[in-house]
């Protein structure tokens, strides 16, 4: 069965899971649901203890057993030593898929050993990877039923009162894992600065969680700034982000109480900062900005050039400091993405600056499967803002290498063509022809070299050649799914050569 983005999916997928093909973005739109509510444990005694000695122990209270479903959060980014503690170490997780103690994954997306196992077809069940606001829709509404949720917390109390700031090991917000306390039936904090009580104003309420159990060390804070989170030199992504901010400056939203949104790669943190010298030029003020923060972001805030800042997660240790600042708030992610509330922070959104592995001349995207058919991405907020923005834009260099990024149709989508407005490469910017506004605004201004997609295609082809299409078997080891639940994309095993 073919879905809105021209995928088959598999009747036997649909059958397994209960879901639908992908249907357009809003499908789901005004269709009224029930949300999910925990198994809790009511604690009446004022006498009891809710300290633990060890991460094992606090399983035993638990009662952890073969078929639980666990969750992590990743507020520390490179730097976590959480999920290495409670899964014994990180690299035995590939083992651990291989055996069969680990049968299922649900994630934005995955990397490294992991991405390989899977691919290559070493786990049993699938690997379900969502956005972050599918994320917290599937667990809000009870589709995805966490039984123990582990949460990093950089000060906590002794009855369980969280925060991410405080400690040794600040990642500045718990945002992601706030649905998690809010729902999974038993909630572990894990922490290496036990604090006084009361660890107020708490980010995870001592409501939420069942267990504290005090390490030696949760994370590596030096970490959380990834290699991916700092400004660039290259002149190909200077370039680019020159073209975004071109595009920003001459739509129409781009007036006094404009919002936006950015990422974390190099061009995109050069075009807030060129977007920073313009906004100056015409005395333009940013009414918010939102996201993962960076740096670049917070400069914003601190030079009195954006009144407010929406965090949910903290890309380096500058936006951590950040937060000090009575204007810089934190949000849940279910505030920031959610597409099943009644109005998430995205759909506020004017613009939207994101990067993509792939864009094909339907502006399909794709961030999490590479080239090669390995998974090796995640989706993060990209459907979910890009939905949400007026104006979606994408930073993509036209070959990866020596691979074209922009391609007749992308190896895996994990964002529709409709959720996207612009291309932005190196050879040129590419508008959505389902966008005629932006697309006259930019040949009014003159302001950037105008390609249709098939062009910018044509060009990378004529660079490198059209490649070959990647070979997989006919098992579907993973699935994509759209930020309302239903089936984007499925994803089938490598073919070993």
């Amino acid at each position: 069965m073919k879905n809105a983005v021209g995928r088959e999916i598999p009747e036997e997928i649909i059958e397994i899971t209960g879901k639908e093909p992908f249907q357009g973005n809003y499908y789901r739109d005004d269709k009224p649901i029930t949300l999910h509510g925990p198994t809790i444990r009511p604690v009446m005694n004022n006498q009891k203890s809710k300290l633990v000695g060890s991460i094992r122990e606090a399983l035993e209270k638990c009662e952890a057993h073969d078929g639980m479903t666990v969750s992590f959060h990743h507020h520390f980014r490179e730097g976590d030593l959480i999920v290495n503690m409670v899964m014994k170490e990180i690299s035995a997780l590939v083992p651990m898929i291989e055996d069969g103690t680990i049968t299922n994954i649900e994630s934005s997306g995955v990397r490294g050993g992991i991405g390989e196992a899977i691919s290559k077809g070493k786990l049993k069940g699938l690997a379900i990877m969502r956005s972050h606001g599918g994320r917290v829709r599937s667990i809000a509404t009870g589709e995805s039923h966490i039984d123990i949720a582990f949460i990093g917390a950089p000060t906590a109390d002794d009855y369980g009162n969280l925060r991410g700031i405080g400690g040794k090991a600040d990642c500045g917000v718990l945002s992601y894992a706030i649905v998690d306390g809010n729902h999974a039936d038993h909630c572990v904090a894990i922490t290496d600065c036990l604090v006084p009580y009361p660890n107020f104003p708490a980010h995870i309420s001592q409501t939420k969680v069942d267990y504290v159990c005090v390490v030696d060390e949760i994370g590596i804070p030096s970490k959380i700034a990834t290699g991916a989170a700092k400004p660039t030199t290259d002149q190909r992504k200077l370039l680019m982000a020159q073209y975004c901010t071109d595009v920003v400056v001459n739509t129409p939203w781009f007036k006094d109480g404009f919002s936006y949104q950015t990422g974390v790669g190099g061009a995109s943190i050069a075009s807030t900062q060129y977007l920073a010298d313009i906004m100056r030029e015409r005395n333009i003020r940013m009414g918010f900005g939102v996201g993962g923060l960076t740096k670049a972001m917070c400069k914003l805030l601190e030079d009195g050039m954006a009144d407010v800042m929406l965090d949910v997660q903290d890309f380096d240790l500058d936006a951590v400091k950040s937060l000090k600042n009575v204007n810089h708030h934190r949000i849940p992610a279910a505030v920031y993405a959610n597409p099943l509330n009644k109005g998430a922070v995205v759909n506020k959104l004017d613009y939207v600056v994101l990067a993509s592995l792939e864009v094909d001349v339907h502006f399909n995207c794709n961030v999490v499967v590479g080239s090669d058919g390995m998974i090796t991405g995640a989706q993060g907020g990209h459907p979910d803002t890009a939905q949400g923005a007026k104006c979606a834009i994408v930073i993509c260099p036209l070959l990866q290498g020596r691979i074209p990024a922009i391609c007749t149709d992308v190896t895996t989508v994990t964002t529709p063509g409709e959720s996207i407005d612009v291309v932005v490469t190196d050879y040129g910017v590419a508008v959505n022809p389902a966008r005629p506004d932006i697309l006259k605004a930019l040949k009014e201004a003159d302001c950037v070299p105008l390609r249709t997609i098939e062009e910018l295609r044509d060009i990378a082809y004529s660079i490198v050649g059209e490649p070959d299409k990647v070979e997989f078997e006919d098992r579907i080891v993973g699935i994509i799914e759209a930020r309302d639940g239903t089936i984007m994309d499925v994803v089938r095993q490598i073919k070993e050569v």
